[in-house]
């Protein structure tokens, strides 16, 4: 551990040694996620959402953003509108650019005569190119975006189950509900950040948040598929605890995890610029903002938080308190025999287990740590029946 604090972050980071302690300190990430997890949950009870119309329904009116005295801004657009029916447009946005450019407005649903007001009035105060012909509108019914968000809750209830029987299949309980803890995580801050925001929400959002979902589990099984190799077989060992295991699975997979979702991010942050600084395409936007905060969040509690609630579960389990009892005993026999202190063959631990303490025994415990890991990777090999003729029976060919 010394000589891993000696090297640099970058270093440290590369040889993955264990040199960050992530799951020892997993109590102070706990207070940072949960103090944010909060002022999540907070903002989405008091702010709550800015929804799309094809949530709450209403009335779109598109119209060309050029005129002959030049383009047209969202806030004539909303001020010509209010003008006409003394009603506020709930929303304005300029969709594409040059001269495809068109703005649209949204608002709660009017009737026919004030939708023909209020087109009337736009084509007499702005003067769009084509006239009031080009001047379109569109209803929207509430009970859609209903079925949406009742779609959405469906999708989100079916993907969490089945992502807790895949994990507790291929790994255990322990790592699934940890998953799932992780990805719950995942799912509330990036609603936070979106209510903080003030984006609209649209159905974009929503396949957007179930996309971060996928992102946010890949990367936790991978860190949990080196946490698997680690510890299997530690129970009966004494080199490291299950923690110590996870911690130094961690490191192993941490580079990999940040040059993977930074891989990732770049094509979402270019998105969120093409979407926002340059077409200002409302859909792309709302795609682009969900997926960047969602691919961000669900990296660092796949290092953060999925692990670490993964090894507190399994220390509730008397067989690896009692594991991690002799380890603490043969690392304390070897404190105090480097100390100079007398040690006679070994130490009683408190779980009656009496641990050798000589380098033998250490060095046979290593090569059994890295047969299994060894073991672990390697494919199984059949032996083949000319594998079988061709072995050995001690007769002498003449």
């Amino acid at each position: 551990m010394a000589e891993g604090k000696k090297l640099g972050i970058f270093k440290r980071l590369y040889v993955g040694n264990g040199a960050f302690d992530i799951v020892g300190k997993r109590k102070r990430w706990y207070a940072i996620f949960g103090a944010v997890l909060l002022a999540c949950i907070l903002l989405i009870v008091l702010k709550g959402f800015n929804l799309g119309i094809d949530f709450t329904g209403g009335t779109r009116i598109q119209m060309p953003a050029q005129s002959a005295s030049g383009t047209i801004t969202t806030e004539a657009v909303k001020e010509s509108f209010q003008r006409a029916i003394d009603k506020e447009a709930t929303s304005a946005q300029t969709v594409g650019t040059g001269d495809s450019a068109t703005v649209q407005v949204r608002s709660e649903t009017l009737s026919a005569d004030e939708i023909a007001t209020v087109k009337e009035a736009l084509n007499n105060d702005l003067k769009p190119e084509g006239g009031i012909g080009t001047i379109s509108d569109s209803a929207v019914s509430a009970s859609w975006g209903g079925e949406i968000t009742t779609q959405a809750l469906i999708a989100l209830g079916v993907f969490f189950l089945a992502v807790a029987i895949f994990l507790a299949l291929y790994f255990e309980l322990a790592m699934a509900v940890a998953a799932l803890v992780a990805v719950a995580h995942d799912v509330v801050i990036t609603a936070g950040i979106y209510s903080l925001v003030g984006f609209e929400v649209s159905p974009a959002t929503v396949v957007g948040l179930l996309t971060i979902l996928g992102f946010s589990l890949y990367d936790t099984v991978v860190v949990f598929d080196k946490v698997k190799e680690n510890t299997r077989g530690i129970l009966g060992l004494t080199r490291r605890t299950y923690g110590e295991a996870a911690n130094l699975a961690v490191n192993q997979t941490l580079m990999r995890s940040i040059n993977t979702s930074l891989i990732a991010l770049l094509p979402v942050l270019g998105l969120l610029a093409i979407g926002v600084g340059l077409l200002g395409v409302g859909t792309l936007k709302d795609l682009a903002l969900v997926q960047l905060v969602g691919i961000a969040i669900g990296a660092l509690s796949s290092i953060y938080i999925a692990t670490p609630i993964a090894v507190d579960i399994k220390m509730r389990d008397p067989k690896y308190k009692a594991q991690a009892a002799r380890v603490k005993a043969r690392r304390d026999n070897l404190a105090r025999k480097a100390s100079g202190e007398a040690v006679t063959g070994g130490s009683v631990a408190d779980t009656g287990v009496v641990e050798s303490t000589d380098d033998e025994s250490l060095a046979a415990e290593l090569r059994k740590e890295k047969a299994m890991a060894a073991a672990a990777g390697a494919p199984s090999r059949t032996a083949k029946s000319s594998d079988a003729r061709r072995r050995p029976t001690g007769k002498k060919h003449r």
